[in-house]
């Protein structure tokens, strides 16, 4: 749910009564005593309802109201591979049971992704916007490209796939554009001067909407290449309403990545789009004290945060077990594995800063 006050949330309950499936409008409903009333209304109210379109102002992410938030959600895993996981009841469980702000709608560029059948994956990214919208949450449009790690190689690509979407949704408030993944082996520069191309192409349907630029060395802001945030912080991407993208997985990325990410958030605005908490091959023994660590800094910052990732995929950072997909259940903890446990419980659990 929204990290909003109860006042901030009573003014959209109006509208939340008409369009989430949480409010029963048309039916009479008994009176309610006020602390009732004040629950009925943060269930009611989704994320998009209470905050409207996102901004970034100065280092942090601001709802509509100019009030620094937190978004923390789920990615889902490859679209051609755990597409199956991404259905009515999962969304719904996604939206209604998690309480997600945010799904992270990931979709591969090479490994059987977007260049075999532009069409189709580009109709699902379309599908998945709806179905989060219809839910009210946002949708981060992830281009995921990984290998090869120089987002320029797809460039054409990109500007075809980001000039779709942004023309087709551009008259929706929870859209955000994650315009390349994890680029690596490649230069600051190199990535910067692919951001300048694409961040114009989506500025020319939909200007409103933040911008995720991802950063060298698979987001780790360059520390995997033994650089620093600073490469980015003294030659910065020359575009408003951005923020850059970091990616952890805490069963790997120890002290030098937390402190990265600690003086990065004071310098620069950060979106942590992806983490998880094993090893970075999303596999292995889940570090759940490094991972919570990450999580207060995170939430003493109100840097916004995804988790990867919502498949049944069988490595131990998908968080259903596996089979459970397409037919659930998906809501409750029955068939997740630890770390869905353990990322569910903090989605769902307003934070205390």
């Amino acid at each position: 749910m929204p990290r909003l006050a109860p006042l901030a949330a009573a003014a959209a309950f109006a509208a939340a009564c008409l369009h989430t499936p949480l409010a029963q409008a048309a039916t009479p409903q008994p009176v309610q005593e006020p602390a009732a009333q004040e629950q009925a209304v943060q269930q009611a109210v989704t994320p998009v309802q209470a905050n409207g379109q996102l901004r970034v102002c100065g280092l942090r992410l601001c709802n509509q109201n100019g009030k620094q938030i937190q978004l923390r959600g789920m990615s889902s895993h490859g679209l051609q591979w755990y597409h199956q996981c991404l259905n009515t009841a999962s969304l719904d469980a996604l939206a209604n049971d998690w309480r997600a702000d945010v799904l992270r709608i990931s979709m591969y560029i090479q490994e059987g992704g977007y260049e075999t059948n532009p069409r189709l994956f580009t109709d699902r990214v379309h599908n998945l916007i709806e179905q989060a919208t219809a839910r009210g949450m946002y949708a981060i449009v992830d281009w995921h490209m990984l290998t090869p790690g120089d987002p320029n190689v797809n460039l054409s690509r990109a500007r075809t796939f980001f000039t779709e979407i942004a023309r087709r949704h551009n008259g929706k408030n929870n859209v955000l554009y994650e315009i390349a993944n994890e680029p690596n082996g490649v230069s600051w520069s190199a990535i910067r001067n692919y951001a300048h191309q694409i961040i114009p192409t989506i500025r020319q349907h939909d200007p409103d909407a933040p911008v995720l630029v991802g950063t060298r060395a698979w987001s780790s802001l360059g520390v995997s290449d033994g650089a620093t945030e600073s490469e980015v912080v003294n030659n910065p991407v020359n575009a408003a309403n951005i923020m850059y993208t970091f990616h952890f997985y805490a069963a790997t990325h120890d002290g030098p990545y937390l402190d990265t990410l600690r003086r990065a958030a004071d310098r620069i605005p950060v979106f942590v789009t992806e983490f998880g908490t094993q090893t970075a091959s999303g596999d292995g023994a889940n570090n759940f004290a490094r991972s919570q660590q990450y999580l207060d800094l995170m939430a003493q910052k109100k840097i916004s945060w995804v988790n990867w990732n919502f498949s049944d995929d069988h490595r131990s950072g998908a968080v259903f077990t596996t089979g459970t997909c397409p037919g659930g259940p998906f809501a409750g903890t029955s068939r997740l594995k630890p770390a869905g446990v353990w990322v569910r419980d903090r989605i769902r659990t307003p934070d205390d800063f």
